[in-house]
């Protein structure tokens, strides 16, 4: 077993060729493909034809962005200088989003029905970060498992009831990457199966299985800015053009 085991484990290694800021801005560029797809293309499609293709193209490849960014988060939990800082930072690029997001989304300033990813980020960081903070506490292993589900259904229940984007999948998905940080072949076995719905979302599982733990050089204004600036471009454009 030792030797399978290890085996597998050079496999793995020979296929992580990427670090965390390509793997981040492949993300992005996922996210910003499906995001052009919902906002300037699916309003104009009318039955078969070249712009269908597109668009199932386009929405195939959107589905890279999620496993990565909940990864990214466990990987900053584990590995940030300040977990406070980071959920503070968190929250408040999600407040900036919103009005963005509802523009893009639904043609309105605000939409209560249904709120950022942000948001659903943010709570994966506080979920684990009350997890960990139960492991250290709660020496018995069995009693914190039970205890650790109970913070993952809680916070289910709660990403739900905030109508946060992809709800309680970005709770579920956290916990696994979580649980099996230092298994990683696993965690992606197990989290692709809790999203399965987004049956294209193996590539983006697929890529994390590339990550070599380098950070790389990355910008924190473009990793933050990102999101409501190009939300609030495709908000506009579908505004100006009444789509």
């Amino acid at each position: 077993m030792k030797i399978k085991k290890s085996f597998n484990q050079e496999k793995l290694k020979k296929a992580q060729v990427f670090n965390g800021a390509q793997l981040k801005y492949l993300a992005f560029l996922s996210m910003l493909v499906d995001h052009v797809n919902n906002a300037l293309v699916v309003p104009f499609l009318q039955g078969k034809g070249f712009l269908l293709y597109l668009s199932n193209l386009f929405s195939i490849l959107g589905r890279i962005a999620f496993p990565l960014f909940v990864f990214f988060v466990v990987e900053g939990f584990f590995k940030t200088g300040s977990r406070k800082k980071y959920l503070i930072n968190l929250l408040v690029f999600a407040v900036l989003s919103e009005v963005p997001f509802d523009m893009f989304t639904s043609r309105v300033y605000f939409n209560p029905n249904w709120n950022n990813v942000l948001f659903t980020l943010a709570l994966c960081l506080t979920s684990l970060w009350i997890i960990d903070c139960l492991k250290e506490k709660l020496r018995n292993k069995i009693l914190w498992y039970l205890a650790s589900l109970l913070v993952v259904v809680s916070f289910s229940f709660f990403a739900m009831g905030l109508s946060l984007d992809y709800d309680y999948h970005g709770i579920l998905l956290a916990y696994l990457f979580y649980l099996f940080y230092d298994r990683p072949l696993l965690g992606v076995g197990l989290g692709y199966l809790s999203l399965i719905k987004e049956v294209y979302s193996f590539l983006g599982f697929g890529l994390i299985l590339t990550y070599n733990g380098q950070r790389g050089k990355q910008n924190k204004i473009i990793n933050y800015l990102f999101y409501p600036v190009h939300l609030l471009i495709l908000g506009i454009l579908r505004f100006s053009l009444s789509i």
